[in-house]
């Protein structure tokens, strides 16, 4: 079942255009993957993705609804780039108070909460104030609040920024698990190619253009290649061959 469909999407800010022509989609229990160096329009797709922007030409479309789509946001989870936390609060402060946003009870909350927590390694930080966290501690925050309400599609840019390796690999492990045993579709962006080989299908952007979209397995056949690195290269080459052509 397709969750998420992108279509032949556009965004421009007067002349200067930031996306062209995307398009790809998202399955029910698929990780995937979107691959692109900074400035390669990625974060700029998930605004659109997630409602908070609109393209300028185009449709993006989740769980058979056209976005933008304030029923939707009930059922996403949303870890932004840069971290909308209320550094006067504390941790659990934070995570209480996006969880009020949805219709939970007392007890799930608190399950909820614990959940999380133990899954971003934070427990012994909870009643800090925010704004004595690391970076680091942050990120892991955005990501706790961001699976507060047990979502459906969970749509994380750059999730692991600025996290140890050891957490990094317990964060995959868990999306890995969410995706297998409870069919969660997670969109995640990365420019990190251990990650992107855990991806279950990866859409390669480069220049605000999607160059080439496939398994980790596929992609490196098709390109004949043994590493991503080498794929974004050899197909980043070929779509600007034929770009140059037009």
């Amino acid at each position: 079942m397709s969750i998420l469909q992108v279509s032949n999407v556009t965004k421009s800010y007067g002349k200067h255009s930031i996306l062209s022509d995307v398009e790809f989609s998202a399955e029910e229990g698929q990780i995937v993957g979107l691959i692109g160096p900074s400035g390669s329009g990625k974060t700029t797709l998930i605004k659109l993705i997630v409602g908070m922007d609109v393209p300028t030409t185009g449709s993006v479309d989740m769980l058979g609804e056209r976005v933008p789509n304030l029923g939707l946001l009930k059922k996403i989870g949303y870890m932004a780039q840069s971290d909308s936390l209320y550094h006067d609060l504390t941790g659990y402060e934070n995570l209480t108070f996006f969880a009020s946003m949805f219709l939970m009870s007392k007890r799930e909350v608190k399950e909820r909460i614990a959940y999380v927590t133990q899954l971003v390694q934070l427990e012994s930080a909870l009643k800090k104030r925010v704004s004595t966290y690391s970076g680091g501690m942050k990120r892991r925050l955005s990501l706790a609040i961001a699976l507060i309400q047990n979502p459906q599609i969970l749509i994380l840019d750059e999730p692991t920024v600025g996290i140890d390796p050891e957490l990094r690999k317990s964060i995959w492990t868990e999306l890995v698990r969410l995706k297998v045993e409870e069919q969660k579709t997670i969109l995640v962006t990365t420019h990190v190619m251990d990650e992107a080989e855990k991806c279950d299908v990866l859409t390669m952007i480069r220049e605000g253009r999607v160059i080439t979209t496939g398994s980790p397995q596929e992609l490196k056949a098709i390109y004949d290649v043994t590493n991503l690195e080498d794929v974004f290269l050899k197909a980043g080459g070929e779509a600007h061959a034929r770009h140059s052509s037009l």
